[in-house]
């Protein structure tokens, strides 16, 4: 016929007869190759120990079922149905049988009688608990449950928490190094008749399994009440009588190595309180409390809702308050800061906020130059309040 195309690989294919019908496993009959195709519909494929001779897969004296889509599964032999009854039970039933019956002769030793003679498992020993306890499991009624956070660690912290009567504590474990450590300030607490319990002896694994990772604990920690809550108020009526009080006051500084180191400086240079806005503030943990190296039983952590109402407290109480920023026109050591002064700093990234820097009295800078022109938030606080302590 003309214009017709002619089989494809016509000139290569060798005659062997058509590909024989049949059925599939799922019931579908097979179909039979083409010119060039196996039974399968696919393309014939040449045989690599006869180079140009191409054969059917199918057609090899029906050593191989025929190729083609499985049909519908039926309940008949080549379907899968269901499932027939074992031992007689009825079909869809399942076997109430205990599953040693298969191997009779292990389910006693299984079951294990030497286990029933040797009772309940011992006890875990202190390690395990005091591991149970870091997670904050396994308390006594009536007792917090652990956090791991709130957890003070190193010695410093500890000793001044330990010898501080505003604290209430709860347990403290210790390491051979630890208990060496704190001598001092069981003598404290002792000649001040504070009730305290007493200590747990650890190894140092243990106190790394309920402190965070990479706290550096030094072997000591303590579980213990938080302090009293301290409000602006208070810091105003204490010191009343101080004609050179001073405090600090942080804008949104979030970091609490920061706040930490901070209030160690405040500490050292005789600041009577830290203030901080509440939601934008870390909470007092043990890495805060291990930064402030004891800090924190000195030198009170106040928050508030409102900073910029806070700052006018501090005016109103005669407080002078100085705001640091690289836009102050004046050097702190120009300022007058011989009376009732509140140093005010702003956040690690941003500084100072543009409404708590209006609230202050004065904008002041720090005389740094050179590659780097500004300080990390806690030394700038630490210089601030040496100029200050030198002025008196």
């Amino acid at each position: 016929m003309k214009n017709q195309r002619p089989p494809r690989n016509s000139d290569r294919r060798t005659s062997r007869g058509p590909a024989p019908t049949g059925h599939t496993p799922g019931g579908k009959p097979t179909r039979a190759g083409g010119p060039g195709k196996s039974a399968a519909g696919k393309p014939a494929r040449a045989s690599a120990g006869a180079p140009g001779r191409v054969y059917d897969d199918q057609a090899r004296d029906g050593d191989r079922p025929a190729r083609g889509k499985p049909g519908p599964r039926t309940a008949g032999a080549a379907g899968r149905g269901p499932r027939p009854p074992r031992d007689g039970a009825p079909a869809g039933e399942r076997r109430a049988a205990p599953r040693s019956d298969r191997r009779p002769d292990r389910a006693e030793d299984y079951r294990g009688d030497e286990r029933r003679e040797a009772g309940p498992r011992p006890a875990r020993a202190p390690r395990g608990e005091m591991a149970a306890e870091g997670r904050g499991e396994g308390r006594a009624e009536g007792r917090p449950t652990l956090n791991k956070h709130n957890l003070l660690y190193g010695i410093h912290a500890v000793s001044a928490a330990w010898a501080n009567p505003a604290r209430t504590c709860r347990s403290l474990w210790v390491t051979e190094a630890g208990l060496e450590a704190l001598d001092q300030a069981f003598d404290t607490a002792a000649g001040r008749e504070l009730d305290r319990p007493e200590p747990n002896l650890v190894e140092k694994e243990d106190l790394e399994r309920m402190l965070p990772p990479g706290a550096v604990h030094q072997g000591v920690a303590l579980d213990c009440a938080p302090l009293p809550e301290v409000a602006i108020e208070d810091i105003i009526i204490a010191t009343s009588g101080d004609p050179q009080a001073m405090v600090v006051v942080l804008d949104q500084v979030t970091d609490p190595h920061n706040v930490g180191a901070i209030i160690r400086s405040a500490a050292a240079f005789g600041a009577k309180a830290v203030i901080v806005q509440d939601r934008h503030a870390p909470p007092l943990t043990g890495t805060l409390a291990k930064t402030a190296s004891g800090g924190v039983e000195v030198v009170p952590l106040v928050r508030v809702t409102n900073l910029a109402r806070a700052i006018d407290d501090l005016k109103q109480a005669s407080f002078w308050t100085v705001g640091l920023a690289e836009s102050g026109e004046r050097h702190l050591h120009q300022v007058d800061l011989s009376g009732r002064s509140a140093l005010v700093l702003g956040s690690e990234g941003d500084g100072l906020r543009r409404l708590t820097g209006e609230r202050c009295d004065e904008i002041a800078k720090l005389p740094t130059g050179g590659p780097v022109g500004a300080l990390n938030v806690s030394n700038a606080a630490a210089v601030a309040l040496y100029e200050v302590a030198r002025r008196r």
